[in-house]
């Protein structure tokens, strides 16, 4: 699995968060916050979203975890196979149980909705389509699901959604699989699917670090909420 956190890829993602400041200027700014611990982090959302403002810019953060398993509002005890030591965390976004672990991407959004005239759907369906785009720039082609959101490759799951909706401003956000040990997501019933298989980038052949896959997963996201925007403006 390769490991990021170097010299380079920290000069690669403040190059990248700089670039993005110059294409994208109305939109969240990035933050590339490395591998950190989940129950810190999800505080850390809850605070800024607790003390924001109208005129509090919105973020993007992009980190990794430590192996973690979180546990939705309306979680089942029985999604839980086996932690085998894994710490689990019963966290305030929707949904069942999820792995989170090195070598995955996570997104959060900490969005304004109503700065961005977007309703929590569409914003759904607006991250599901930035991982597809992301992964077809690979040649892989993925698509959501009505009755399950994420993303899936051939029926198995390579990305997993969630959001947290406070005074109109949302927190948590996406995971993508990019290139980790794969073996946790056996201890649970992924999102509550018994039976559901997951896999990671590396299953499709494609070899990209956290670094790279998190300045095209920024660029994507940016793009298409600008385009939102820009639609819901011109109605």
């Amino acid at each position: 699995m390769k490991q990021d956190g170097g010299r380079e890829n920290r000069e690669e993602l403040t190059d990248g968060a700089q670039r993005f400041s110059s294409f994208f200027p109305l939109s969240p700014a990035p933050r590339f916050l490395g591998l950190v611990e989940y129950e810190p982090t999800w505080r850390a959302m809850q605070e800024f979203t607790a003390q924001r403002t109208a005129k509090t810019p919105d973020e993007i953060w992009l980190l990794q975890h430590p192996q973690t398993f979180t546990q939705g509002q309306a979680g089942r005890p029985e999604h839980l196979l086996d932690a085998h030591g894994i710490p689990v965390i019963r966290i305030d976004r929707g949904g069942q149980i999820t792995y989170h672990g090195p070598g995955q991407l996570v997104v959060y959004l900490l969005l304004d909705l109503r700065r961005w005239k977007i309703n929590v759907r569409e914003l759904v369906r607006l991250m599901e389509q930035a991982v597809i785009d992301l992964l077809a720039e690979y040649g892989i082609a993925a698509q959501g699901r009505e009755d399950a959101p994420g993303v899936y490759v051939e029926g198995a799951k390579i990305a997993a959604l969630g959001l947290k909706i406070r005074n109109g401003c949302c927190y948590h956000g996406l995971s993508l699989n990019v290139d980790m040990d794969m073996t946790p997501f056996t201890y649970i019933n992924p999102c509550g699917y018994q039976g559901l298989q997951v896999i990671h980038m590396k299953d499709l052949g494609v070899n990209t670090t956290i670094a790279a896959a998190g300045l095209q997963m920024s660029r994507l996201l940016m793009l298409h909420l600008q385009r939102h925007l820009k639609m819901k403006n011109a109605v």
